[in-house]
């Protein structure tokens, strides 16, 4: 595995051997201790997700509030999708900046969002399955978003306005100076 930090070095992008002949392909697309000495502390994954959506359909961007707040480690099965995140630490250098990756079933990529970033994802083929891991319980109490169309954000989400599809949730997130101050820079989240 190769682990590649992004613009936000918090954020990694990783890129999984595939191993493949005419007969299909292996990959090993998790291990704990690889992971772990890449991003420098430990993350216990505790919930596995999984999703299936339909071109246009952007979900996000999303967020839990602490205690609750989670970490991602984010991959599609099938299909291809725009994956983002974006920094919602007050006080971070990097606050309100964006990273994207495009992951699909042929790339095999993943990328890992930690806490304190909110994130979302466009499907850009006719379908994707999503999953992700994660490393809190969902909590509905806690759960929070940012606008996906906010200017400050300035995201291009690779498909015309009129092919997005969100949720009514998502098509009400406040915008990024309208965001609570819910993470703290330098806070650790994961004590």
């Amino acid at each position: 595995m190769e682990f590649v930090k992004q613009s936000i070095s918090d954020i990694l992008l990783i890129k999984p051997k595939v191993f493949g002949d005419d007969r299909g392909y292996f990959v090993e697309t998790f291990r704990q201790d690889k992971f772990e000495e890449a991003i420098g502390y430990q993350v216990n994954f505790i919930q596995d997700n999984e999703s299936k959506s339909s071109r246009g359909v952007l979900r996000g961007l999303h967020f839990q509030l602490p205690p609750f707040s989670q970490s991602k480690l984010v991959r599609v099965i099938e299909g291809k999708v725009l994956d983002v995140a974006v920094d919602i630490r007050q006080g971070s250098p990097t606050f309100g900046r964006v990273v994207t990756a495009e992951l699909s079933s042929d790339n095999k990529h993943q990328l890992f969002i930690p806490r304190g970033f909110a994130h979302g994802f466009v499907v850009l083929s006719d379908t994707a399955i999503f999953a992700y891991k994660v490393d809190n319980y969902y909590s509905p109490e806690c759960d929070r978003g940012l606008a996906f169309n906010d200017t400050n954000l300035k995201i291009n989400w690779q498909l015309p306005g009129g092919e997005l599809k969100l949720s009514d949730k998502d098509l009400k997130q406040p915008g990024l100076v309208d965001l609570e101050a819910c993470f703290e820079y330098g806070v650790d989240y994961y004590a």
